[in-house]
């Protein structure tokens, strides 16, 4: 006997929770994501089609294989694998199910997804991220991207929330998640604000960092002035 998977016909798209990398192509014109587990090496866009990773013909998901994507049904499930080391620095994708899909217990393995919703989290510093700077590695054509705050970013390559929406297209969302300090431009897509404002605000925060610099080099010119001024008259 074979066995039939019980057949369902939703009216909308089932939703479901995941982790990624966010990443940034090597021309930095295309902007998508890279999974934490069996899909990492093939990084998709906000909406994609899965493909079998060991290279098989069958289409995805197959009952006698475990491609496809994949997705918990809880948000609080899916907030719960960040707490893992090696998860510390991806983010939370809120997705929408598409095509053909096996129900579990606690998610979907199915076909296609359109990524609705890409949240932040933390700097690694604890502070709200304010862009997503680069991390130090990726995969082939691919730049793989953390979030970061201001203070963080310094020297580094990086893309503001608003510009990696922009990159990646099909009407992303990006938004702030945690953190102990204002996560600044990140918060400020999520309400809406145009794009002007978000790039505004992180260049005011680096201008920050960069006065503050200044006025530490100046007060060392200050007292370097008066010893010298100090010996001449001697």
């Amino acid at each position: 006997m074979r066995l039939r998977l019980p057949a369902e016909r939703p009216t909308e798209p089932p939703t479901g929770y995941k982790i990624a990398h966010p990443v940034l192509s090597q021309d930095g014109t295309r902007a998508g994501f890279t999974g934490v587990s069996l899909g990492g090496a093939l990084p998709y866009g906000v909406v994609a089609e899965a493909a079998c990773v060991y290279g098989l013909r069958h289409r995805a998901p197959h009952r006698r294989c475990d491609c496809g994507f994949h997705c918990v049904h809880d948000r609080r499930a899916a907030e719960a694998l960040l707490c893992t080391a090696e998860h510390r620095a991806a983010v939370l994708l809120e997705v929408s199910v598409l095509g053909v899909y096996i129900r579990f217990e606690r998610g979907f393995r199915y076909a296609r997804q359109r990524v609705r919703v890409m949240t932040l989290g933390a700097c690694a510093c604890g502070a709200g991220a304010a862009a997503l700077g680069e991390a130090g590695w990726g995969r082939p054509g691919w730049r793989a991207l953390v979030p970061c705050c201001a203070e963080c970013l310094r020297g580094r390559p990086s893309l503001s929330p608003a510009g990696f929406a922009r990159l990646a297209g099909d009407g992303l969302r990006v938004v702030a998640g945690g953190g102990s300090a204002p996560a600044g431009p990140a918060a400020a897509q999520g309400t809406g604000v145009p794009e002007l404002v978000v790039e505004a605000a992180l260049l005011q925060a680096r201008l920050d960092v960069f006065q503050a610099q200044l006025a530490r080099l100046g007060e060392r010119g200050e007292r370097g002035g008066r010893g010298g001024g100090g010996a001449a008259a001697g």
